[in-house]
C-alpha cells in the first residue's frame, strides 16, 4: 500500500514554523531565507488543501487543525534525529561544508584552489553544488552560497571577498597573428560574447571611445566559461573578468593586449544565514576564501610589442 506522505521540506518547514511561532526564526534555523520557509508552507497547504497559519503583522499562529498536526509529526521528527544520532550518521554531516557557488566561478577560480583547502583543513569535506539563482530563490538549504555583491538579503550575512575588472583577452597565438596595438585593431578580430552578458562589448568599446567598431565577425556561447575557453583556444578575443581569468594571464595561456580601459564588476560575496555565521567550518571557509581573494588583483600579462 503506497504511503501518504507530504513533501518532506515543506514538512520540516512547517514544523519548525510551527514550533517556533515564526517564520523568521523557522528560516535561522534551517538555514534558508525567511521566503523560502514561507514557499514551503504554502507548499504544504496546498497538498493538505488546509490552511495551517493565520499570518498576523509580525507573527504568525496555528489553525486549531494545525496544532493538532504539529503534535503528533513533532515528535517523528525527534524520533528521526535520535535514530541518526545513534547510526552515527551525525558525525558525517557535522563536518560537512555544503557551498553553493555559479558555475564558471566554481570552474575557473573555486575547483582549482580546493586541494589548498583540503591541505589546510582536511577534517572538513566541501559538497559543492552550481547555481546562478538569486539568494532569495534557493530551495535548499547551503552553509555558504557564493554571489556576486554586496547585496542585502534579510536573514543573512554578506562578506565580500574577491573583486575583479572586466578587460579584453586573448591568446598569445592569436597576437602573434593579428597585434593589437589600439582599440581600433579589434576590426580584423572575431569578437567573442556571452548572450546572458551582451552589454560587455558595447560598453568596452565606448569606454575606449570606439562605439561605432564593427569587429570581423563575432560570435556568442551560451555559458561564460565556453566563452573563455573558445579565447583560449584562439578564436577570438574575449571579455576577460580578472578574477576568473588571473590564473590564465599568470601562465601565458591568455593575455591582455590592453592597459585599458577596465570596465568595473561586481566583487564576489559570501552568504550566509544569520544563525551559521558562527559555525566553525563556516568560519574557517569564509576566511580561506578571503586570504586567497583579497591579494589576487593580477595585473594584466601585456604582450610586448616587437619593432
Amino acid at each position: 500500500m503506497k504511503r501518504l506522505l507530504p513533501p518532506l521540506n515543506a514538512l520540516r518547514a512547517f514544523e519548525a514554523a510551527g514550533r517556533l511561532g515564526s517564520f523568521k526564526e523557522a528560516a535561522a534555523e534551517l538555514h534558508v531565507t525567511h521566503g523560502a520557509v514561507s514557499q514551503h508552507v504554502r507548499l504544504l497547504e496546498e497538498w493538505l488543501e488546509s490552511s495551517l497559519f493565520e499570518r498576523h503583522n509580525r507573527r504568525v499562529v496555528l489553525t486549531p487543525a494545525a496544532k493538532a498536526y504539529l503534535a503528533e509529526i513533532a515528535p517523528l521528527f525527534e524520533q528521526l534525529s535520535q535514530a541518526t544520532a545513534r547510526y552515527g550518521v551525525s558525525e558525517t554531516v557535522a563536518r560537512s561544508l555544503s557551498v553553493n557557488a555559479p558555475a564558471t566561478f566554481t570552474l575557473r577560480w573555486l575547483v582549482p584552489r580546493l586541494a589548498k583547502f583540503r591541505a589546510a583543513y582536511p577534517e572538513v569535506d566541501v559538497n559543492v553544488e552550481t547555481s546562478n539563482e538569486p539568494v532569495e530563490s534557493l530551495q535548499a538549504s547551503y552553509d555558504v552560497i557564493i554571489r556576486g555583491g554586496p547585496d542585502t538579503f534579510y536573514g543573512y550575512a554578506m562578506r565580500p571577498f574577491l573583486s575583479e575588472e572586466r578587460l579584453p583577452v586573448c591568446s598569445p597565438a592569436l597576437l602573434q597573428r593579428l597585434p593589437l596595438r589600439t582599440p581600433d585593431d579589434l576590426r580584423r578580430h572575431t569578437l567573442l560574447h556571452t548572450s546572458s552578458l551582451p552589454r560587455l562589448w558595447p560598453d568596452w568599446l565606448a569606454s575606449a571611445e570606439t562605439p561605432a567598431l564593427k569587429p570581423a565577425a563575432t560570435l556568442t556561447f551560451d555559458h561564460f566559461y565556453l566563452t573563455l575557453q573558445a579565447a583560449i583556444d584562439g578564436i577570438g578575443v574575449a571579455m576577460g573578468p580578472t578574477a576568473l581569468v588571473s590564473d590564465d594571464l599568470a601562465t601565458g595561456r591568455l593575455v591582455a593586449p590592453f592597459v585599458g580601459p577596465r570596465l568595473p564588476s561586481r566583487s564576489y560575496c559570501t552568504y550566509v544565514a544569520d544563525g551559521n555565521a558562527t559555525d566553525e567550518r563556516v568560519v574557517l571557509f569564509r576566511s580561506w576564501l578571503e586570504r586567497e581573494g583579497m591579494p589576487s588583483q593580477t595585473e594584466p600579462v601585456r604582450k610586448k610589442r616587437t619593432r
